[in-house]
């Protein structure tokens, strides 16, 4: 029988709050699961920790990307099953997997959907699921990550995206699997495990989170014309035609930098580093995803990963029927 447990941002809020989870999971029939709500997401891991300890083989996640990669990072390799309830800004994952902002469906999904084992990447050991970055895109990232998110939302990202531009290039070595591919200045590298931004933006078009690889970006846009010619070749899904960018796929990466740089994870900066190494950990998490009529994943999932990474579920205990036939 599934142990259900809940770990939540407090600070985030989506479909009417934390009360209205409870009710829709009371409803559910999951009247007592694990509670825990956290101010900060850096705090989570340890909440997690104690609900694997306590028995919890399902985690919803109540937050914004960061949040869901704070508790991945802990929950990868458990066995565990992870549902997303998606109270962040961009919700990347949760938009790659088709996971949608109604907390009524996000609960229903968490609780009944498909269940589909994806890719994780661990970076300087620490792992995430969407992608990780150093550059540009961290710089962006960072500024954006002190209280202005909450008031702008993701136009917070367009305004410190410009505020950055023209990102300033450092040099360069990058290996993706024992061989060089890189080496010269460059404003921005991406690894991706999936492939789309915001607004449904195509960055990777080859990115699969369940085969094994993350697709690698480089940009070497050093200029404000250059950068305008590589983000209007991403807005319309063909960045890899880009003369600025270079990219290719691989499971494992090493990146040396001549100064440190500030990198990302997940949309969570961390302090900036001259070295980078990121290795690939297949299957290593199961996520909760939309299903079909059939119960298989739904054509949203699958763009993102393929029917042969679906697990089967144990059960979640449903509410009691009540005599007129609905639930009690």
């Amino acid at each position: 029988m599934t142990c259900v447990a809940v770990v939540a941002h407090s600070g985030k809020s989506f479909g009417g709050g934390l009360p209205k989870l409870r009710q829709y999971l009371t409803d559910a029939g999951v009247t007592a699961p694990l509670w825990y709500e956290v101010p900060k997401s850096k705090k989570a891991p340890k909440k997690v920790r104690d609900a694997l300890e306590r028995g919890a083989d399902l985690v919803l996640v109540w937050g914004g990307d960061g949040m869901v990669q704070r508790c991945i990072d802990t929950l990868a390799g458990s066995g565990a099953t992870v549902g997303i309830l998606p109270a962040g800004t961009a919700n990347l994952l949760a938009g790659n997997l088709g996971i949608p902002t109604d907390l009524r469906e996000a609960v229903d999904i968490a609780l009944h959907g498909s269940r589909v084992r994806l890719d994780t990447a661990t970076i300087n050991g620490e792992h995430f699921a969407v992608m990780a970055g150093a550059g540009f895109d961290a710089a962006m990232i960072r500024d954006a990550d002190h209280g202005l998110k909450d008031r702008l939302g993701r136009v917070a990202y367009l305004l410190t995206g410009a505020k950055n531009l023209p990102a300033e290039t450092v040099a360069a070595r990058i290996e993706v699997d024992g061989k060089r591919f890189f080496e010269g200045p460059t404003s921005c590298v991406l690894m991706a495990n999936v492939g789309r931004l915001f607004g449904g933006v195509e960055a990777f078009e080859a990115a699969r989170a369940d085969d094994g690889q993350l697709e690698i970006g480089v940009v070497t846009a050093a200029t404000y014309l250059q950068w305008a010619r590589t983000l209007g070749r991403t807005a319309i899904g063909s960045a890899q035609n880009s003369p600025f960018v270079q990219t290719t796929s691989g499971y494992s990466i090493d990146i040396k930098f001549d100064e440190k740089v500030a990198y990302e994870l997940d949309g969570g900066d961390r302090e900036p580093t001259k070295r980078l190494h990121i290795e690939v950990e297949p299957g290593s998490i199961t996520v909760c995803v939309p299903a079909n009529a059939a119960g298989n994943p739904s054509e949203a999932a699958t763009d993102a990963v393929g029917a042969s990474a679906v697990v089967r579920p144990d059960p979640v205990p449903s509410a009691p029927a009540s005599p007129d036939g609905g639930n009690v």
